[in-house]
């Protein structure tokens, strides 16, 4: 539950949300702090949808009629059924249309998609130096529980400095940036 899927910049880091939290007047606190946080997944996931939350759903899309969210229910297609069907499947559930199959092709094109991205926090800087500023963080999440010494600055490469100084500086502003930089 507590565990954040990151994707850096293309690189899907993991890590406990409390480490995350390490540096109190962070930014990176703030973004994952109680108030701002809900839980990855914490909403039910499409696949997990009941044949009358489908329904629901068909009928709550423009310019679908509401006959054609009845022939989900009749057919029980549930969650992981809906994001398998294609415009075959649409036809042998009886959707007639051409139209109103071409709707709800793209619209199951969007749930799945939107399905997949809802579960990882998109973070737009260097994979590198993100995955610098996290590993410190773990090192002080040890280091908070006794159960390593106190960790030193992150060592970074001399081509990444400024760009390794400029993350540091957006997630830890001013005075916080010591936590980081020592």
């Amino acid at each position: 539950k507590d565990v954040v899927l990151l994707n850096v910049s293309g690189t899907v880091m993991a890590t406990k949300r409390a480490t995350l939290m390490v540096a109190e007047d962070s930014m990176l606190a703030q973004q994952f702090d109680d108030s701002k946080w809900t839980v990855q997944g914490s909403f039910p996931s499409v696949k997990a949808w009941t044949p009358t939350e489908v329904s629901n759903w068909v009928k709550d899309i423009e310019g679908i009629p509401d006959e054609v969210g009845s022939l989900f229910l009749e057919n029980e297609i549930n969650g992981s059924e809906l994001l398998a069907l294609t415009a075959d499947g649409l036809k042998m559930l009886g959707v007639k249309r051409v139209g109103t199959i071409c709707l709800l092709s793209d619209e199951i094109s969007l749930l799945k998609k939107a399905s997949n991205e809802d579960k990882v926090t998109q973070i737009e800087h260097s994979p590198y130096c993100f995955g610098k500023i996290l590993d410190h963080l773990r090192l002080k999440q040890l280091h908070s529980v006794n159960l390593s010494d106190e960790p030193s600055s992150p060592t970074v490469c001399e081509s990444q400095k400024k760009s390794f100084e400029k993350v540091v500086d957006y997630y830890f502003p001013g005075e916080s940036s010591k936590f980081i930089l020592g």
